[in-house]
């Protein structure tokens, strides 16, 4: 039998939660920001083995003007094969108030042989709102061959589109994914976009950050890191390394 299953986010200033409900394999648990005082951090723990084939799984996230919230994750997920030929589906919705920030760093998602898996993220920001956002796929766990996965990300600011972008690995995906105009025989890929209006000023150029990332302004006050690794160690390093950097994202002062 599938499952559905929704959990719900509503950060506040003042780093409370009014709304923190769990469901199903989606257990959110408040835990310890290290954002400082007024901010708040909420971690996504699985209580069970999801998303399964025919599964319908959502989180919804919204951040009361002025509120800052941070939601990370205490594992990996894990797309597996099912009891149903259906694909399974993984639904993220944030909406991000006037002056807040959201900082969404789940872990990597990774794609078991044999799964199928329809991932959509879906943002709306205020025009002050502010956002980094994480993204890591694993094409298949250790000595195995991917899933399919298709996911989409799409982030409209002040009501108008910013960004959005489709991509599709492994079995029924378009040909070449795995090519070297794509992914290279890589098997982990990632993405870090941060949109602040500070951005605005900055003279950021599209520049090679390494070997295997790139760096993208995009037509708003944004900037894109792409990345593809040999596995998820590599590429959350290659990521924590720009994310820490300020000056990797703004090389002039923002």
């Amino acid at each position: 039998m599938s499952l559905r299953a929704t959990a719900r986010i509503v950060a506040a200033p003042g780093g409370r939660l009014p709304v923190l409900e769990s469901d199903g394999p989606l257990a959110l648990r408040r835990t310890r920001s290290a954002e400082g005082p007024g901010s708040s951090r909420v971690t996504v723990v699985g209580a069970m083995s999801a998303p399964l084939g025919g599964d319908r799984l959502a989180i919804e996230a919204e951040v009361l003007d002025g509120a800052r919230l941070t939601v990370d994750a205490a594992a990996a997920t894990v797309a597996l094969p099912g009891r149903t030929p259906e694909p399974a589906h993984y639904d993220v919705r944030l909406t991000v108030g006037q002056g807040a920030e959201l900082r969404w760093l789940p872990e990597q998602l990774i794609s078991a042989c044999g799964s199928d898996l329809r991932m959509t993220t879906r943002v709306e920001l205020a025009p002050t709102a502010r956002l980094v956002l994480r993204e890591e796929q694993v094409l298949g766990r250790h000595g195995e061959s991917t899933g399919t996965l298709t996911t989409r990300l799409t982030v409209h600011r002040g009501g108008r589109p910013l960004f959005d972008q489709e991509l599709s690995y492994g079995p029924g995906a378009p040909g070449g994914w795995d090519g070297g105009a794509v992914l290279g025989g890589h098997r982990a890929v990632g993405q870090l976009l941060v949109v602040d209006e500070q951005l605005a000023h900055s003279a950021a150029q599209a520049r090679l950050l390494g070997p295997t990332a790139v760096l993208t302004p995009l037509a708003g006050p944004a900037v894109l890191v792409t990345a593809v690794a040999a596995d998820a160690r590599e590429l959350r390093l290659i990521l924590d390394d720009v994310l820490e950097s300020q000056t990797a994202l703004c090389p002039t002062a923002c």
